[in-house]
């Protein structure tokens, strides 16, 4: 089991990072463990900040400075970053994304769905895989 120590959310839209954080509350994970961040430039600088790793990062493609797909592809060449879990939570369907986030490490690739229920949906099926089903180890950096 993932113990919850912080959850990244990498995000710029304002209402997406609204409705995420109210999805997280209801399933019982609270904000004081969400760190926001609107860009790859900001997410990139938090990671090796080393202020404790947190537990996952939600990540957005299309972001401003830095995109996504580029910080993914640098969180994964790091070594002491790369065991950190990334979801991907993007507007983009396209099959090229997601065979190139897979490609590049990303550990579950979600489509931002257009019903508040259906992210419901998706924040439970996280939380009962990483938080209560996947063995996962902690690393110290």
């Amino acid at each position: 089991m993932l113990k919850i120590t912080s959850i990244i959310i990498a995000e710029d839209d304002s209402d997406d990072r609204l409705l995420i954080e109210d999805a997280l509350n209801e399933n019982n994970i609270p904000s004081e463990k969400l760190i926001f961040v609107s860009n790859g430039e900001e997410l990139m600088e938090r990671l090796k900040a080393n202020a404790g790793q947190p537990a996952m990062v939600f990540l957005d493609l299309n972001m401003p400075k830095k995109d996504g797909r580029q910080a993914l592809k640098e969180i994964k060449q790091d070594e002491s970053l790369k065991h950190i879990p990334i979801i991907i939570f993007s507007t983009s369907s396209s099959e090229e994304d997601i065979r190139t986030s897979y490609k590049n490490g990303v550990n579950t690739y979600f489509t931002k769905p257009s019903k508040y229920s259906d992210l419901l949906e998706i924040i439970a099926a996280v939380k009962a895989y990483w938080w209560e089903k996947a063995s996962v180890v902690r690393f110290n950096n």
